[in-house]
């Protein structure tokens, strides 16, 4: 498309001289202009798929991708039966009864409200997400008074493996004194990691028979199904349906957090939208730059027409220049921002120890950990609408450079 001579004429003027050095280094901020919004736009867009990712896999680890819950009432019979139908239905991992209440914890002169969800001890193995977080006394012993905290709720607690803690119930006793709240001690048994901090902050978990006790509960509040794609559950939603008995519902997590992971994407497309104006504006210094480029070397222009160079050679010489400042800047922050995006942690613990300041609070942001997932395609879409803007930046100041008239430009020399 490009001949020897007009890739010699755009790489010509585009290195720094004397008389153009202005020009290059607009040409420089138009790169750097480029590069950094290509980077900041991959980054961005890669920790905002991989926040959305890690909260889908922590809250669908920890709570199941189905939920049957009890139409009325606060909880309903433990259904061997229906447990059994559910979890022989393809691509149901694990069905576990769980008990949900809240209380008070106090250990000496510590206390904090918790949410206390109750849990058969077979079961607690189950959910993988608990498993492979959990540190303490081995999990066979969780039975009796037990109790398992989140590691961020012991250490706010001072609580340890083996310390004695006290729940207290809201669920109250009738005694001939009044209405008295019901008190229970547990043994710290082990703590669990989720990875989230509103997990882990304030959550704990019992067995579900001293649950039952605490709460003044016969039954359960609802049934978690895992689920071993969830990409797939709305399949197993359509068959899970038909075995339900009466006075139960069956929710999916697309509804149970619909307007959170809603919230999530519209801050996602917001994000790239607003970025993106940083590519548009080095665009449009792009534009500003070859245009000055092409009234500085007008004189050029005139001589090389005399010499033969067509219209079509001089739009071409100096759309070859914009390009190559485009795809320059593009290849470039491409690799800033995959190299960012591969390290980030890395590159946020340097931040925070130079800064001496937290970047990512797991209070906040609800992980512990800052996630970026790269998504390829997504990256190819960023190349290649920023190659596009470069593109049609500078087709103007092309056009007019192939419009320069000889004898206007050399009537004075």
């Amino acid at each position: 498309m490009f001949n020897k001579t007009e890739r010699l004429l755009a790489f010509r003027y585009l290195r720094s001289r004397k008389k153009t050095g202005f020009v290059s280094v607009i040409a420089g901020f138009s790169f750097l202009g480029i590069m950094l919004g290509v980077a900041t736009l991959i980054i961005v867009t890669s920790v905002m798929n991989g926040f959305k990712a890690e909260l889908l896999t922590r809250i669908l680890g920890f709570n199941g991708a189905l939920g049957i819950y009890p139409d009325y009432g606060a909880s309903m019979p433990l259904d061997e039966n229906l447990i059994q139908e559910m979890q022989a239905i393809q691509g149901i991992t694990a069905v576990v009864p769980v008990l949900d209440g809240q209380a008070m914890i106090t250990a000496e002169d510590n206390q904090s409200g918790i949410m206390v969800r109750g849990i058969r001890e077979t079961d607690f193995d189950k959910v993988a997400l608990l498993q492979k977080g959990y540190q303490g006394d081995n999990i066979v012993n969780f039975e009796g008074a037990n109790i398992i905290l989140g590691w961020r709720l012991a250490n706010r607690l001072g609580a340890r493996v083996g310390d004695e803690l006290t729940l207290i119930s809201s669920k109250a006793n009738l005694t001939a004194f009044g209405s008295m709240p019901k008190m229970k001690s547990y043994t710290v048994l082990g703590t669990f990691d989720s990875g989230m901090s509103e997990y882990d902050s304030n959550m704990a978990f019992l067995p579900l028979k001293e649950a039952q006790k605490l709460f003044g509960v016969k039954g359960i509040s609802q049934m978690e199904i895992f689920v071993e794609d969830v990409a797939k559950t709305g399949d197993i939603l359509d068959t899970a349906f038909d075995k339900m008995p009466d006075g139960m519902h069956l929710y999916d997590w697309r509804h149970t957090n619909q307007a959170f992971f809603n919230a999530v994407e519209v801050e996602r497309n917001v994000m790239f939208l607003i970025l993106t104006l940083i590519i548009i504006v080095a665009a449009f210094n792009m534009i500003s730059g070859l245009i000055m480029l092409v009234q500085d070397k007008a004189k050029d222009i005139a001589v090389l027409r005399t010499m033969g160079l067509s219209r079509g050679a001089v739009q071409r010489v100096f759309l070859l220049a914009g390009l190559t400042v485009g795809a320059v800047g593009t290849l470039a922050g491409t690799l800033l921002g995959l190299l960012f995006c591969y390290n980030i942690d890395s590159i946020k613990n340097w931040l925070e120890g130079l800064s001496g300041k937290e970047l990512f609070s797991a209070e906040i942001y609800f992980l512990s950990h800052l996630p970026a997932k790269v998504d390829l395609p997504e990256v190819a879409l960023i190349a290649g609408m920023s190659l596009a803007l470069a593109f049609l930046a500078t087709l103007y100041p092309s056009w007019k450079a192939s419009k320069t008239d000889p004898v206007e430009a050399l009537r004075y020399e």
